[in-house]
């Protein structure tokens, strides 16, 4: 009796975690499409992301606080992601992942985020609070350290240069000579 009880709850365990990882790809793939129709690259899941995002969802709803801070600064926690760069949207309120992209979508500073230059990679999650009635919601958005621009020992040697007539008497034996106006270093 015991064995179908507990087949049905890894059954209903793995169909959840399906769903949650479907949601998830998902998520990935809106994302995706509207960072393409903005001229930046795709984003793929990450599993160190996807953990911290669930971490941080997961302490918002449990303590009932939007906040960045929940657990720590943002720099601390994205660390063991290895990413040169990231950002972080959180929102509550909205039970699907859709809503929530839109109303980031809409807000200057998320839409930012989401638009991260050159950001290659992407976690989603989401977390309800005790009650059941609010969902709180966390993506953290990665790419790689940006090449700095080389610096070159020296500026190149820039030269403007103006001709003028030397006269009219002359104009026949030399059209004009060169005079260096300015000189850049």
């Amino acid at each position: 009796m015991a064995q179908p009880a507990m087949r049905a709850a890894i059954v209903g365990a793995v169909l959840t975690l399906s769903a949650h990882q479907a949601r998830a790809e998902s998520a990935a793939e809106q994302i995706s499409r509207f960072r393409a129709q903005h001229g930046e690259a795709r984003v793929t899941r990450d599993a160190k992301l996807d953990r911290i995002a669930q971490e941080q969802a997961h302490a918002m709803a449990s303590r009932e606080q939007l906040g960045h801070e929940v657990l720590g600064s943002f720099s601390s926690r994205i660390a063991p992601s290895g990413a040169g760069r990231a950002a972080e949207n959180i929102a509550y309120g909205y039970d699907s992942f859709e809503k929530t992209l839109q109303q980031w979508i809409e807000s200057a500073e998320h839409r930012k985020n989401l638009l991260l230059h050159n950001a290659s990679r992407v976690g989603v999650a989401s977390a309800r609070d005790a009650s059941g009635k609010r969902t709180y919601w966390a993506m953290e958005i990665a790419g790689d350290y940006e090449p700095k621009p080389s610096k070159r020992s020296k500026d190149p040697v820039v030269a403007v240069v103006k001709r003028t007539p030397v006269s009219t008497a002359r104009r026949e034996a030399a059209t004009c000579h060169i005079k260096i106006m300015s000189l850049c270093l």
